[in-house]
């Protein structure tokens, strides 16, 4: 990878630092994979049943099928009930014949180490070698990305999908032009696939970055924009036409707003001890017919679940900053740790990553000033940071859900870790030089 000349970030020459990479990468495979021995016989919580079940599904030819109806009650009925992209990559294992729940586990396993090494490419497209290097050993060794890979959870490859946004994101800041553009739909749109809420990186991240982008006349950034987006419809319009040929109601990427809206747009959860949480009591207590399909129930519930917010409206900013502050530990994290824990998380592994967050999210604030200051855009940073604000608001706060918030802070710890070593390294050189006689 080219640098700016000037640049004052250390570099440490590209067979080095891909050895590094590869030593981190493996540590990452080891402790996720030791994460699933460990706990060997471990249910798979609601989501994991899904994805397990749908990927084995999907091997067997019966398409996108709702798994849990299809396994309890034996109906094959269309389902969008999640994005189809972690499905396609779990459904990997069943293809190659393993389809039991400690065989996906694994194969998470090895999707999260994958992660680790794109996400040290994201780091050093950044901020140089270094920066690269240390995003990859703590993306390795943070129980807060691993614990989802061994419990099978499609935040699994989160890390994967926003690295590979933030790599192409960089890589069309330092050379901004059609090619780097049409790299950066791409991975937006493989984004959107693995996860829904995922679409807002276009607006916050994208868009933004295509119109500062200096040099480029308006004509220019309008022709980007537009490549763009057409690449990212390249990758998502086959999903979203495969919907529209089998459910009655418009679904796009998923049908599974309304049924959140639904758990977190209640009494339950709008005060008391769950504020901010969601409720399974509550989505039960939503609208539900066997006779109507995925879409059309979705819709339903969506619609009982606003009309609780419109008669509640005094209590959105509560609800909105009990969200955002429970989803950033900032509100209630231990409570949050019990929740986590009830999810198939291990307690005292959500607990370290707890901390561990927390020594990030410090480590985030001087990063962030040295990037600024070395002119460095954080644009792409912030906007994923947004982009899971936002989620947060209009869904509920939730350890996993900052997941991308969390890749962000890898790499902006990194640089400020970075920065120190320089800082270190430069003064022990000068104390070398004032002992020299």
């Amino acid at each position: 990878m080219g640098w700016k000349a000037g640049t004052r970030f250390r570099t440490t020459g590209r067979t080095r630092f891909l050895r590094w990479l590869a030593l981190w990468t493996c540590a990452g495979l080891v402790i996720r994979v030791l994460s699933v021995i460990g706990r060997p016989d471990q249910a798979l919580g609601g989501d994991a049943t899904f994805y397990n079940g749908a990927a084995n599904l999907l091997v067997q030819g019966k398409g996108f099928i709702n798994a849990v109806d299809f396994y309890w009650l034996g109906h094959s009925q269309p389902s969008a009930a999640y994005p189809p992209g972690f499905i396609l990559m779990l459904a990997v294992a069943p293809l190659a014949g393993f389809t039991t729940a400690f065989a996906h586990r694994i194969w998470c396993a090895i999707l999260g180490s994958i992660a680790v090494a794109v996400c040290g490419l994201a780091g050093r497209q950044v901020g140089g070698d270094r920066v690269g290097l240390v995003t990859a050993f703590m993306a390795a060794i943070s129980p807060n990305i691993w614990m989802s890979d061994q419990m099978a959870l499609s935040e699994t490859v989160v890390p994967l999908v926003v690295a590979l946004v933030l790599l192409s994101a960089y890589r069309f800041w330092r050379s901004p032009g059609l090619k780097a553009g049409i790299w950066f739909g791409l991975a937006i749109g493989v984004a959107v696939l693995t996860r829904d809420e995922l679409s807002l990186l276009g607006p916050v991240v994208l868009l933004p970055m295509v119109v500062r982008s200096p040099g480029l006349s308006w004509t220019r950034r309008l022709g980007i924009v537009a490549a763009a987006g057409a690449c990212a419809l390249l990758v998502v319009g086959p999903w979203i036409g495969y919907n529209m040929s089998r459910f009655k109601d418009p679904v796009y990427i998923s049908t599974g707003l309304g049924p959140t809206l639904a758990s977190t747009d209640c009494a339950q959860t709008w005060s008391g001890p769950l504020i901010g949480s969601w409720s399974f009591a509550c989505e039960s207590e939503a609208p539900f017919s066997a006779s109507l399909d995925e879409s059309q129930n979705s819709a339903a519930a969506k619609t009982f679940a606003l009309s609780y917010v419109r008669s509640h409206e005094s209590r959105i900013p509560v609800v909105a900053l009990a969200r955002v502050g429970r989803g950033l530990a900032l509100f209630h994290p231990i409570q949050q740790v019990d929740l986590d824990a009830a999810e198939g998380r291990p307690i005292h592994w959500a607990l370290t990553g707890l901390w561990i967050y927390y020594a990030l999210l410090a480590l985030a604030v001087p990063g962030t000033f040295v990037l600024v200051k070395r002119g460095v855009t954080v644009i792409p940073l912030a906007g994923v940071g947004l982009s899971v604000v936002v989620s947060m608001i209009l869904s509920f706060g939730n350890t996993r859900y900052r997941t991308p918030f969390e890749v962000c802070l890898l790499i902006l710890a990194a640089v400020a870790v970075d920065r120190f070593w320089t800082r270190v390294g430069a003064g022990a050189v000068a104390d070398r030089a004032d002992v020299t006689p």
